[in-house]
């Protein structure tokens, strides 16, 4: 990533900025010490452009923490006693913004401003000679501090940044496999299937049933085809478009509509949902007949999906439903109202005798 290795120059060009300081000013009473000091942070300079380049892990930013803490701490040993209030600058200098950057990189704007408040305090209480004095001026603290804010929202930025360009690539990937895979199903499935339901269409007897299936294949294969792809992984939250699932159940005897933009759950919940829809229409189909006309209707609202199936049918008449649960047959009851309510939703029936039977599934998006 590109600020890590930003990092390790601000890191280098930090170091060399802390030895030209102790080289050419005065006021350090014990250079030797110093330039152990200025050893030390250029060894971990060393260390860090590799650890960070290989693994990034809370603990090594720890240990840099620590580390930088140690070198800072050292100087007033270099300096002297008075070197403190007298305005002579730490040994590390600007060195100790290297971990403030690595904070707000791996952790946000939160942790580059934590990691630049505890810096801050440590080399305020040193140029206080360790206590705190109002009079030392604050600059240098609130930059550190702004920079760690700053690092932290612009790196997190880019890492969203990021992952919509890493869907979009693979948005763009499964279109272009899914037009290859159409063109062949169009030159070869689709046109023997529409083959098998007009010559059984004009036979009659049981190829016109074999040919109207084959046409609710065809429809159906259609629809697949023509919907887009389902990438798990939406925007890194793994969510996947319930509509496209829902699509899946399109035919000739069932028309499925959605929003044009997607209809996002969590991938689970979006597969929960979409099996409970297929139970419902395989309801229609069962006790309704195959000429039964069905349709279906996917909704977001304000922290919700909601889908209604409507179909055309005979209606349910009244108490059927729990005397079919009573009888054991559970196909509502663990299907439908089963699943719904193991996602934290509400599954409604409302049922006229001779005008059909409307059945409203509610989930939340999060549970």
């Amino acid at each position: 990533m590109p600020f890590w290795r930003a990092i390790t120059v601000y890191r280098v060009a930090s170091l060399a900025y802390a030895a030209l300081v102790l080289a050419g000013a005065g006021g350090y009473q014990r250079p030797v010490i110093g330039w152990l000091v200025i050893g030390v942070m250029a060894l971990w300079t060393a260390a860090t452009a590799f650890a960070y380049s290989v693994a990034r892990s809370r603990t090594l930013l720890v240990i840099d923490m620590l580390v930088t803490l140690g070198c800072l701490l050292a100087s007033p040993y270099v300096q002297g006693a008075d070197a403190g209030p007298a305005g002579v600058m730490p040994v590390p200098a600007t060195w100790i913004g290297g971990p403030v950057l690595a904070w707000a990189v791996y952790g946000g704007r939160r942790a580059g401003v934590l990691a630049a408040v505890l810096l801050s305090v440590a080399d305020l209480w040193l140029r206080g000679a360790r206590g705190f004095d109002l009079s030392v001026p604050l600059n240098g603290a609130v930059l550190l501090i702004l920079a760690g804010a700053v690092v932290g929202h612009v790196a997190r930025l880019t890492e969203q940044a990021e992952e919509r360009l890493q869907r979009a690539v693979e948005l763009e990937a499964a279109g272009r496999e899914r037009q290859r895979l159409a063109r062949g199903i169009h030159d070869s499935v689709l046109q023997v299937l529409a083959l098998v339901q007009r010559r059984g269409l004009e036979i009659g007897g049981e190829a016109a049933e074999l040919g109207r299936l084959a046409g609710e294949q065809e429809a159906a294969l259609r629809e697949m085809v023509r919907g887009e792809p389902v990438v798990p992984g939406y925007e890194g939250a793994g969510l996947v478009d319930v509509g496209a699932l829902l699509r899946r159940h399109g035919s000739t005897a069932v028309t499925v509509s959605t929003p044009a933009t997607p209809v996002l759950l969590p991938a689970g919940r979006a597969r929960e949902v979409a099996a409970a829809v297929g139970a419902a229409l395989d309801n229609v189909r069962r006790h309704c007949g195959e000429d039964t006309r069905a349709w279906v209707l996917a909704e977001e609202g304000p922290g919700s999906v909601t889908v209604t199936i409507r179909d055309d049918g005979p209606g349910i008449p009244a108490g059927r439903l729990a005397e079919a649960e009573a009888e054991g047959r559970l196909g509502v009851a663990q299907s439908i109202r089963g699943r719904v309510a193991g996602l934290g939703g509400t599954a409604c029936f409302i049922s006229v005798p001779g005008q059909g039977t409307e059945v409203e599934l509610t989930v939340p998006t999060a549970g």
